[in-house]
């Protein structure tokens, strides 16, 4: 990564320039069987028809905030860099009454309705696949986002120094977050090009979003990103770490 990359845009729009068919977020649920892998051109392209449907169909600004009442989840991932892309603060598991945007999962719609703003709900079905029936109040991410553009621009340029994430009550800068990301990675032992990291945690803690998302980006490396791992016996644990190549790990 470049040491001028100042916000997670700059580290997503850095690992794309070079080297974007290598993996960057392998995503299993252990409760359904479910296996995605993301290189980094496909998790890119994610991002930037997310980041659209934000700023053209939800009218999102620099300064809202959305409250992500989301899992670790590969679909979480993308909104977080979405979001970080149009200069939004990312809210994790924050309160949907203070949001003026809120995305939610299947098991926290009820919650998800004190947003007075736009509400979207999120399946989290296998391949990103829509809602059987839509959830009332709510469009559809899977409905909305595969017509938006492949491409991304802000109206507005991201400013480092402007509140990009809260996560268990902290609020982080794109610039600190992107700091702490990088001074952390070799403590969870991503040093470079090619680590490869499993993480089991959870993303409303920052250990969970480091480990899951922010120091690979930064370092170059790939997560495997685990759902329900303590579904896993020791022995399947074991196989998947050598399966993926995994160099270390976060649970």
């Amino acid at each position: 990564m470049n040491a001028t990359d100042r916000t997670p845009a700059d580290l997503l729009s850095s690992a794309l320039a070079a080297d974007p068919g290598r993996p960057l977020v392998t995503f299993y649920d252990d409760a359904t069987g479910e296996r995605v892998e993301l290189s980094v051109a496909t998790f890119a392209n994610w991002v930037a028809k997310t980041a659209n449907l934000l700023q053209d169909e939800l009218s999102a600004e620099p300064g809202d905030r959305v409250a992500l009442l989301l899992p670790a989840h590969w679909q979480t991932a993308v909104w977080l860099l979405a979001c970080a892309s149009v200069g939004v603060v990312a809210d994790m598991a924050g309160d949907p009454a203070a949001a003026d945007v809120v995305v939610s999962g299947p098991e926290t719609l009820d919650a998800a309705r004190a947003c007075s703003g736009a509400r979207i709900a999120l399946a989290l079905r296998p391949l990103g696949g829509r809602f059987p029936q839509p959830p009332q109040g709510f469009a559809d991410y899977a409905v909305e986002v595969p017509g938006q553009g492949d491409r991304f621009v802000p109206y507005t340029p991201v400013a480092p120094e402007e509140p990009a994430l809260i996560v268990a009550g902290r609020e982080w800068t794109g610039a600190e977050l992107v700091e702490r990301a990088r001074a952390q990675a070799a403590g969870l032992g991503l040093t470079g090009p090619g680590s490869r990291i499993l993480s089991g945690l959870p993303y409303d803690t920052w250990e969970g979003l480091c480990a899951g998302l922010y120091a690979p980006l930064a370092t170059g490396g790939s997560v495997v990103l685990c759902r329900h791992l303590e579904r896993l016996d020791a022995g399947a644990l074991d196989k998947r770490i050598e399966a993926e190549r995994v160099t270390a790990t976060a649970r």
